[in-house]
């Protein structure tokens, strides 16, 4: 991100943070938007709405406006962040070794609408996240999760080698909507739904090459509507993160 005048800045999204062909991945340019509008403290969380498709490698303007942070392409308006006063409830915690367990389960292994994701894609090891969300095998509050083994690659940290808030919120966001895939009768959507809404707060840092468990559950549906939660947590089940989502199915 560059300065520019005034209170704006440029945000140029890399290629390789990408989610639907040609566009911004929506978990990671959400926690972009979070971290400039907390200037990456954690207080409270954010709520972003993705209105338009973010395109990659676009100068795209970055303006505070009031309390909110907005994105925008010329005249229109992509992307909007507002701090909310809410508490996040995550789903349940699941150990690692049954989230890595769960991923053999991952429906996108068998036919991925947008296999380049950063996140859920079927990337090459250290080019993308590789969450590979699953069905959870008897959780204990008898919740159906889905969940997955998060090896956090080395390459994704910042100048002072901190993973950013981008890549945390990335983990969180694809698994809200694969969360749903066992509600759909054929198990695939006929397009798959794209990401409209994220709220999300990190409560502690990601490490490079750290083990993490991010599971996700859907909390019902709307119409063309998909609400699902997610969270990542550490080893001995400490909170790392957490998001709510809302997924909008395209017209059929």
């Amino acid at each position: 991100m560059t300065a520019a005048a005034g209170l704006q800045t440029v945000l140029t999204v890399p290629k390789r943070f990408r989610g639907p062909e040609g566009t911004a991945n929506g978990g990671w340019i959400a926690g972009t938007l979070a971290g400039t509008l907390t200037g990456g403290g954690h207080d409270s969380p954010v709520e972003v709405t993705l209105r338009r498709p973010v395109p990659l490698e676009t100068a795209l303007s970055v303006e505070h406006v009031g309390n909110a942070v907005v994105l925008s392409q010329g005249d229109s308006h992509l992307v909007e962040a507002i701090p909310v006063a809410e508490t996040l409830t995550p789903p349940p915690f699941v150990r690692f070794t049954d989230a890595a367990r769960a991923e053999a389960g991952f429906p996108g292994r068998h036919g991925h609408a947008i296999a380049g994701c950063f996140a859920c894609g079927l990337r090459e090891p250290g080019d993308g996240l590789r969450i590979f969300p699953g069905p959870v095998e008897n959780p204990e509050d008898g919740a159906e999760l889905v969940a997955a083994g998060w090896r956090v690659p080395f390459n994704v940290t910042d100048e002072q080698g901190v993973v950013p808030d981008s890549i945390v919120w990335a983990a969180l966001d694809c698994a809200t909507g694969w969360a749903h895939y066992r509600s759909f009768p054929d198990r695939q959507p006929i397009q798959p739904p794209l990401l409209g809404r994220l709220t999300g707060q990190v409560f502690r840092r990601v490490y490079p090459m750290g083990r993490y468990s991010v599971v996700a559950r859907a909390e019902g549906r709307d119409g063309r509507k998909l609400f699902g939660t997610s969270a990542v947590y550490e080893v001995d089940g400490a909170l790392v993160a957490a998001a709510k989502a809302t997924w909008i199915l395209p017209r059929q």
